[in-house]
């Protein structure tokens, strides 16, 4: 229960923990979410409260843990009770950890409330019988504060805008809230408030929304910018705090305001000359973009040096069907124009896209790992990530798999499967299930090997020698540090696929697949 004659309150905000190792794993324990700062930053400026992160993906030995390894939430209900617990839905394969660490709190009495991507339509009702007690909809900054202030008694719960709640065992849903628009009345994200955590990677945002309508993607509406100055502070505020190098731009599309976007990359150029540092970099970035020079020029000063890129597919078939609008054929030549420019380009695909009623593919599995392989190696791409189309709640593909009752059952294939890593639908013939994700294996696996870390010792034993001959310490550098680069996360790579294959063989997967299958057929 609530207890209103406390004079200050504790909220405690939960970043549940991925259900299995996968690939991402590696990167989890070195940043954390962007959306839950935000909103505990805005919930810890109310006067009477105190508020913390607990990012399960990214604890350090400090964290209280179980014998099982997993995060103590007893021993921090004990000692640093919270009053309220919220929880980050945003990834939907985190979903069943997030119910159970809701259960725990529930039966202690707390309050729980949950937001993100994943709780849309019949998800809410999934999450209200899951423990949880409100389900906020939307962007959680206003919301997040007149919540606690109803928690307080100050004013009635019905009257939070962007709100679902169980009454009279029904879903109830309070005024919708408009999506935000000025960003620059919102405090700056305070990463101070994740508790354990060791970030040595800073997300950072300007802009959200996403006006590409892409058939897999729950990012969708007419994209709202904050100023570029805004993010400057950002950036600026965390380097000469947190003394921060590394930063991701979480932005969906980088560059969708061409103009503004130049003039951030120029801003943030001159603080790192003033200041004397050089930061490292990493946006999201169309493709079609490699054609623009002055944009591109204008990032690569901005010490902006990794481009993370949608490729997708080098089927066409399956890019109309997602609704990306290139061609395969102009995909190699436009990623070549960001090697051009020196930038280091992490390529993301989709395997095994299932297509329309009607579209047809009769390519094999063996053919189009060979399509794959051969498209990275000719766009010269430095690293690559290789998924199985997800049909996440609320994105049109699920609702066009559904119709075709091709989604295999959560009773079967639970949420913890939605990562990207495991077959959730009957794929295109002559695909099968397990194919898809053998293949995804087989592409990454050409890329990311063991051989590389003797590579890895061969560069750095090369420097000096290259020095010498190129006579240039600059020029020297820069054709040293890709390979070498390259090379180190590659053996990173296969580190992460070889613990991904050890923790995938532990499980029943393959089982419960079967199972799914046959009830397909039902």
């Amino acid at each position: 229960m609530f207890d209103v004659s406390k004079k200050r309150h504790r909220l405690r905000i939960v970043i549940p923990a991925f259900s299995a190792f996968n690939i991402y794993s590696g990167v989890a324990n070195k940043t954390t979410a962007l959306g839950p700062v935000c909103v505990a930053t805005a919930a810890n400026e109310m006067e009477g409260w105190d508020v913390e992160i607990i990012d399960e993906n990214n604890i350090s030995l400090y964290c209280p843990k179980t014998d099982s390894g997993e995060t103590d939430h007893n021993f921090l209900q004990e000692h640093r009770p919270a009053d309220v617990v919220g929880f980050y839905g945003g990834l939907t394969s985190t979903i069943p950890r997030l119910y159970e660490i809701a259960r725990f709190y529930k039966e202690k009495g707390v309050i729980t409330v949950a937001g993100g991507q994943h709780f849309v339509e019949d998800n809410i009702a999934e999450a209200l019988n899951s423990c949880v007690d409100y389900v906020a909809i939307g962007e959680g900054e206003e919301t997040i504060k007149e919540f606690l202030r109803a928690i307080e008694g100050k004013r009635d719960v019905a009257g939070v805008k962007g709100l679902a709640f169980l009454k009279n065992g029904q879903v109830t849903f309070t005024a919708q809230r408009e999506p935000l628009a000025d960003f620059d009345k919102t405090p700056s994200p305070n990463f101070s408030l994740v508790r354990y955590a060791k970030i040595k990677i800073y997300p950072v945002g300007r802009i959200r929304g996403c006006a590409m309508e892409c058939e897999f993607c729950t990012v969708k509406g007419r994209p709202r910018c904050a100023t570029p100055e805004r993010l400057l502070e950002d950036i600026c505020f965390l380097v000469e705090t947190n003394n921060a190098r590394q930063f991701f731009i979480v932005d969906d599309l980088f560059g969708q305001q061409r103009d503004e976007t130049i003039r951030f990359c120029n801003m943030l150029r001159d603080y790192q000359i003033r200041i004397g540092k050089k930061l490292d970099i990493m946006v999201q970035i169309r493709l079609d973009k490699a054609s623009d020079v002055e944009l591109l020029s204008a990032m690569r000063q901005a010490s902006i040096n990794t481009v993370a890129i949608g490729f997708e597919s080098p089927i066409e078939e399956e890019l109309e069907a997602m609704k990306k609008h290139v061609k395969p054929e102009n995909m190699i030549s436009l990623a070549r124009s960001f090697h051009k420019f020196g930038f280091l380009v992490h390529g993301m695909f989709i395997f095994g896209y299932p297509l329309k009623e009607g579209a047809s593919v009769k390519i094999t599995a063996k053919e189009r790992v060979k399509r794959f392989k051969k498209f990275i190696r000719k766009a010269k791409i430095d690293t690559v990530q290789v998924l199985i189309p997800v049909p996440l709640p609320g994105t049109e593909l699920r609702h066009r798999l559904e119709r075709e009752n091709r989604v295999y059952s959560i009773r079967d294939v639970g949420w913890e499967y939605y990562d990207g890593n495991f077959p959730l639908f009957e794929p295109d013939e002559p695909l099968t299930a397990r194919e898809l994700q053998a293949s995804t294996l087989k592409i990454m696996g050409k890329l990311y090997q063991f051989k590389y870390m003797f590579m890895v010792g061969l560069h750095i034993f090369s420097f000096p020698i290259l020095l010498f001959f190129l006579n240039n310490i600059r020029a020297g550098w820069l054709k040293w540090y890709r390979p070498w680069r390259n090379n180190l996360l590659r053996f990173g790579g296969w580190l992460i696929m070889r613990g991904w294959a050890s923790e995938f063989k532990k499980g029943k997967f393959f089982q419960k697949l079967k199972q799914a299958q046959e009830r397909l057929k039902k």
